[in-house]
């Protein structure tokens, strides 16, 4: 896990991390993940990896962001981020972000994607600085609104020198604010 300066940690997503996660989805996509979902990627998905962003420690332990990929068949694909609105725009995202590239580096793979909104032009912006790449349009691929999803990668054959980049982002990592890291 990528090491943040206190009071915030990463750790793994727990059973009991569900509630605060639904409510962070619920304030950040028109179409929130039902609980069912979340507990299948725990206890049943061998592909799954999820992670917690936390404040505190403890009883005073707030949960403020959530994250998680797939590994599939050496890609690894990344199906969520989200941080809580309060925290939003201090680069929590980004440190969720820096985190995933980190644990997926660790497993070799070749591929990493992701799909984000055609209008979500912050999102886009944090994906391009990690060298996200745009490959492909998904049409209608959002349910909830009929928007489109762009088709982002990071292909670590063309890339060599990525996960070594990474170390050194996570190695600068600062904690004032947006576009700390």
């Amino acid at each position: 896990m990528l090491p943040l300066p206190a009071p915030y940690r990463l750790r793994p997503m727990a059973l009991a991390d569900i509630p605060a996660v639904l409510e962070i989805d619920r304030a950040s996509f028109p179409s929130p993940a039902p609980e069912q979902l979340f507990i299948n990627e725990l206890t049943d998905n061998q592909l799954a990896h999820y992670q917690v962003l936390a404040r505190g420690e403890g009883a005073s332990e707030k949960l403020i962001g959530f994250a998680g990929f797939w590994l599939i068949a050496g890609e690894v694909h990344i199906s969520t981020i989200a941080v809580a609105p309060a925290e939003r725009g201090r680069g929590r995202g980004e440190w969720l972000l820096l985190n995933l590239l980190w644990l997926a580096c660790a497993l070799d793979p070749l591929l990493i994607t992701l799909e984000v909104r055609r209008g979500n032009a912050v999102a886009q912006a944090l994906y391009a600085k990690y060298r996200f790449e745009e490959v492909g349009v998904r049409r209608r691929y959002y349910r909830d609104t009929g928007e489109d999803a762009l088709l982002l990668t990071v292909d670590l054959a063309a890339q060599p020198d990525y996960c070594a980049w990474l170390a050194q982002k996570g190695a600068g990592l600062r904690t004032d604010g947006p576009g700390s890291v």
